[in-house]
Formats: C-alpha cells, sequence, structure tokens
C-alpha cells in the first residue's frame, strides 16, 4: 500500500481563513485537525482541534487552572468569542512545524513512521513539481489504522 492509495480528500483552510469558521468546520465534522494551505495552495502547517480549543481558553486560566472552576457557565459559554475577527494564522502556534507531508510512493510504513515521529493528526501526501506541490489528499491515523488492519486481515 503506498500513501498515494491511502490518501483521502479532506477538508483545508487558508491561513487567511477566519477562526470561527474553522473551529466550525472541525466541529461538525469531528477533524482531529485541518490542514491548512498558503496562498499558493501549498501546506503551510496542521491546525489541530486542541490548538484550537487552546485559543479559546483564557492566558490566565491557562497559567492557573484552578481558576477554571471558579468561572461561571456563563462566561464559559462566551469562549468562542476569542475566534471572532481572528484568522487561521492567528491560531496557530508561534512557530508552528510545516505540516508532514508524505511522496506518494511512501509506504505504509513509512507514512506510520512519519505520523508516529512528528505526533500529527495528519500527514498531507503531495507530489512536489517544478512549479510546486500538488496535494493528492491527507492520511489521518485512524484511517491508516484501518487500511492496515483490514490489510492484515483484522
Amino acid at each position: 500500500m503506498r500513501a498515494r492509495d491511502l490518501a483521502v480528500e479532506y477538508e483545508s483552510v487558508s491561513v487567511d481563513s477566519d477562526a470561527l469558521e474553522a473551529a466550525r468546520l472541525m466541529a461538525e465534522h469531528r477533524l482531529p485537525g485541518l490542514l491548512v494551505l498558503d496562498e499558493r495552495g501549498e501546506p503551510r502547517a496542521i491546525l489541530p482541534a486542541s490548538q484550537m480549543v487552546k485559543v479559546l481558553v483564557p492566558e490566565y486560566v491557562i497559567e492557573d487552572p484552578t481558576l477554571a472552576a471558579v468561572v461561571d457557565e456563563k462566561h464559559a459559554d462566551r469562549l468562542c468569542r476569542a475566534l471572532t475577527g481572528r484568522s487561521v494564522g492567528d491560531c496557530l502556534s508561534v512557530g508552528a512545524p510545516p505540516p508532514p507531508i508524505a511522496d506518494p510512493d511512501d509506504t505504509a510504513l513509512e507514512v506510520a513512521a512519519l505520523m508516529a515521529r512528528v505526533r500529527s493528526p495528519l500527514v498531507a501526501v503531495a507530489e512536489k513539481a517544478k512549479d510546486g506541490t500538488h496535494m493528492l489528499g491527507v492520511i489521518t491515523p485512524s484511517h491508516l489504522l484501518h487500511e492496515l488492519l483490514e490489510a492484515s486481515g483484522g
């Protein structure tokens, strides 16, 4: 099994996309993260859902988690307002690494090793060409596990 055979269509956003819309996309489709593309349509980063949640939590609560217990539910219900007026690029962690990219000819084991090494919820599958990178799709850990189990008869 090669990466090109494992790749599936997947939701992506641009660095300039609206953060609230990106969060809705993640929530509606129950995605572990989104592939973020740059202005040329090339993979720029992975925005994990956990990072989006982190953006919602006020910094003072992250620094002192005991404060979370004293914030009333009415205030907690307003957390998503933290995304209003922000772009996806604003939500990426500082120094976010580039997304892991598998070559279409990589084996399933090579993809699994890459995924394990970088601990990413997604691996992009793309062909690199003189005119840029051409996306073929994405591989998620659950999809990779499913295909590996299917191939092993399990």
